[in-house]
């Protein structure tokens, strides 16, 4: 069954980058189309994903992602691992992540035992600038995006097929909205495709992972995907679920809402303030 997801913006008054939405299991992806901004395609280098940079027009801005809901294979360069700071693992990586385990459960129960969910000031990485080191034996704080960076590392270490997803997700006390984007992993092994979520179980206070949502419910849309993603005049980005300015330092444009319409989906009992001035 098709849906929707739009991003409501306020004007950035410079250039930006969005996605344009991804195929997956779940749904195909029909494109982006955009109000209140002038668009140009582009192709991002290492993983051929069209984007939009989007020029403002001044005021209001709404971009719109639009999915069929008709099952579809995720694209195959997914699982193509790409080079960049944020996906080549250290030495000293290599080595620690060599004693998580196998597959692809076993390596998520051990990569959960390594973190804690944050938002640190400094995250594991930070300093490193060619490289993802290893954590060594304390126990890390880190967002979904650090979490997800190390347990890709630990997958393609371990000859696993896996990739980096970036969207939305709108959780089930929210219903039909959410104000940010978040990510996840996908593995494809003899037991199939499977995605991950280590961040929130973490959140929901437990260590025992399994794939899935389980066990915080709610819906998820795959806007892009990969790490390390080269920009127009080629400056990099780790990912791109929300837009991000186009050029560097490439911060991300404050989103005021993302939206979700979908059939089964009814409108949650929490309401955002803000959503009587939504366009």
């Amino acid at each position: 069954m098709g849906y929707t997801v739009e991003m409501m913006l306020d004007d950035p008054r410079a250039e930006f980058i969005a996605p344009a939405g991804l195929d997956t299991p779940l749904s195909r992806a029909l494109g982006l189309s955009v109000s209140g901004g002038q668009v140009r395609w582009w192709t991002e280098a290492q993983t051929g994903q069209s984007f939009a940079r989007i020029a403002p027009e001044g005021g209001p801005l709404k971009l719109r992602f639009t999915f069929d809901g008709k099952p579809t294979a995720y694209p195959e360069a997914i699982f193509r691992p790409s080079s960049s700071r944020y996906t080549r693992a250290a030495a000293s990586l290599l080595a620690e992540v060599a004693d998580l385990g196998t597959g692809p459960s076993q390596i998520a129960r051990a990569v959960a035992q390594k973190f804690d969910y944050g938002h640190p000031d400094k995250r594991f990485y930070d300093g490193h600038d060619d490289s993802l080191p290893a954590l060594g034996c304390d126990r890390a704080a880190g967002s979904c995006v650090d979490i997800n960076m190390y347990f890709l590392a630990a997958l393609r270490a371990a000859g696993v097929e896996a990739g980096y997803i970036a969207g939305a997700f709108f959780p089930a006390e929210k219903g039909d909205w959410c104000r940010d984007g978040h990510c996840w992993i996908v593995t494809r092994t003899a037991e199939g495709v499977q995605e991950w979520d280590i961040a929130h179980h973490l959140k929901m206070g437990t260590r025992d992972i399994a794939p899935g949502l389980n066990p915080k419910p709610g819906f998820r849309a795959a806007l892009s995907h990969s790490l390390g993603l080269t920009m127009p005049g080629g400056g990099m980005i780790k990912l791109l679920a929300e837009p991000v300015l186009a050029e560097a330092p490439h911060r991300y444009v404050p989103t005021r809402m993302i939206r979700l319409q979908h059939p089964d989906i009814p409108a949650g009992p929490l309401r955002p303030q803000l959503d009587s001035v939504m366009p």
